[in-house]
């Protein structure tokens, strides 16, 4: 039955939203205008670290990854910045991944049944490299994504390229955009959901052509 697809979709969306609802607006607080900027210089020569682990954080936390890649341009500049960002993306989509992955296949099958499972590696196969490359600008649905894909035993390589095209075009978007992200946050996400699109078609091709 494919509601049970949709019924994990749905519950780990529902966790980070009940996350959010109750300290979201906390979370928020601390990384809003220059006080932000000043609470990540704190941690000195880690602050990059702390950054990494603040983006990673946002799969059980509601931390604003945008916000805080964009304190990490303003601090190391726009494009050592953004590759902390890219990266601190990266290693997100890659723990929900590999967190799923290493749940036991007598396991997966429980919880969405062998014909579910047979509908999500069909899925993965077809269009979840496209899927996982341009949502990673969204909000909840690109982890998600990811957790079904380590569920669905998605190939590790192509998931790790499918990945990076879509998280360094994000973490230099924003980055890059620095302060006037706080004013264009629309602009910022368009950009960001565009180079994608750029990036993705010829390594998709590469892909099709090795595989």
């Amino acid at each position: 039955m494919r509601w049970r697809i949709y019924a994990i979709v749905f519950v780990i969306a529902v966790l980070m939203l009940v996350s959010t609802i109750f300290v979201g607006s906390a979370i928020d607080e601390q990384f809003e205008g220059p006080e932000g900027l000043e609470r990540l210089q704190s941690y000195g020569d880690w602050a990059w670290l702390v950054g990494i682990l603040l983006i990673v954080g946002d799969l059980i936390l509601p931390v604003p990854a945008p916000a805080v890649i964009t304190l990490l341009g303003m601090l190391y500049g726009p494009w050592l910045g953004g590759l902390i960002g890219g990266i601190g993306t990266l290693l997100a989509g890659l723990v929900a991944y590999g967190g799923c992955r290493l749940l036991g296949d007598r396991f997966v099958r429980f919880i969405i049944g062998a014909a579910n499972l047979g509908r999500l590696q069909n899925f993965f196969a077809k269009h979840g490299l496209w899927a996982i490359a341009l949502t990673r600008w969204m909000p909840l649905l690109p982890e998600a994504l990811c957790c079904l894909a380590g569920m669905s035993r998605m190939r590790f390589w192509p998931l790790f390229i499918a990945l990076c095209c879509g998280s360094f075009p994000m973490g230099f978007t924003f980055a890059i955009l620095g302060e006037t992200l706080r004013d264009r946050p629309i602009a910022g996400l368009l950009i960001s959901a565009l180079i994608p699109l750029l990036v993705w078609p010829p390594v998709h091709y590469w892909l099709k052509r090795k595989g």
